[in-house]
């Protein structure tokens, strides 16, 4: 990790997926204009990137190409814009802001914000089925990464964990329910995004379960370190009012169930489970690794 600059890998490949994204995006300006801008805003409000850096870095990590890469990476990064201008909603978590700016549907109305958020999760899988990718790659291939993208981020994944997640309010939960949550909400699209890159980019059975296990490890300690944030009043711009809403609706936290200081252990456990399954890749796994610790290590 001496030797590898993850902050500029992030940088560079933030700046690579912003410019494929406003790619694609720019076809939906033929259609209705203030859906487009809505889309156009939720898409580009700051976020880190992660999921489709993720994809990119376990793809490189096999010598997966850019161009075979790109569209899976971009599609994942609507389906996880889509779910956080669902999730700010009155009906659901009730949120002004979004990364210190104004939530989707306090710029554009509830309706259009909605409607932006299923546009966003249709032109994924639109994007993913184009003509041009089920010829660059083998069909199969993309039949298998479009039923295992669509798992993750359905009711066996993102949208069950967010249900369980709604039921959870107000409720006292154990741990093993806080995990459910977060494996499904959160980490089903993490370890999706590791999966994804590793196939495309042609993984061994094996290797593939090794980036498996350190996805889902990934997934898991990114929701608790985002638990962690929110517990200090640090996360997504919302500060000490989301955090003062968490415990009034009382929502299943790590920090709220077991504490902060078990939480910060717990997250450093999952970074060394991280490391471990990707050490046989020796510096090639850099990118991952840097990863792996930026996650961590916005807790400390």
């Amino acid at each position: 990790m001496s030797t590898f600059d993850i902050e500029n890998y992030l940088k560079e490949r933030k700046s690579l997926i912003d410019r494929s994204l406003d790619r694609y995006l720019r076809e939906s300006k033929k259609h209705p204009q203030t859906l487009y801008r809505a889309m156009h805003y939720g898409v580009f409000s700051g976020g880190k990137r992660l999921r489709p850096i993720l994809l990119l870095a376990a793809g490189e990590l096999f010598g997966g190409k850019h161009r075979f890469l790109l569209p899976f990476a971009c599609a994942l990064e609507l389906i996880h814009t889509y779910s956080i201008i669902h999730d700010d909603l009155p009906a659901l978590d009730n949120d002004d802001l979004r990364r210190g700016e104004l939530a989707n549907h306090k710029v554009f109305g509830e309706g259009i914000a909605l409607l932006a958020g299923d546009a966003l999760l249709t032109e994924a899988f639109h994007l993913m089925s184009r003509p041009q990718v089920m010829e660059a790659l083998k069909p199969r291939l993309v039949l298998e990464a479009l039923n295992e993208i669509a798992h993750a981020a359905g009711i066996g994944g993102m949208v069950g964990g967010q249900a369980v997640d709604l039921e959870a309010e107000g409720q006292e939960v154990n741990i093993a329910t806080v995990e459910y949550i977060h494996v499904r909400k959160t980490g089903a699209l993490i370890l999706t995004a590791a999966r994804m890159g590793a196939r495309i980019g042609g993984a061994t059975p094996k290797e593939l379960s090794r980036i498996s296990r350190f996805g889902e490890f990934l997934g898991l300690a990114f929701q608790i370190a985002d638990d962690i944030l929110d517990a200090r009043g640090q996360s997504g711009g919302k500060g000490g009012a989301r955090q003062a809403r968490d415990r009034e609706r009382k929502k299943a936290t790590y920090p709220s169930v077991v504490g902060l200081a078990a939480s910060k252990a717990r997250v450093q456990e999952l970074l060394q489970h991280c490391l471990k399954e990707i050490e046989l890749f020796g510096k090639d796994a850099d990118p991952l690794r840097g990863i792996a610790h930026y996650v961590v290590e916005r807790t400390l």
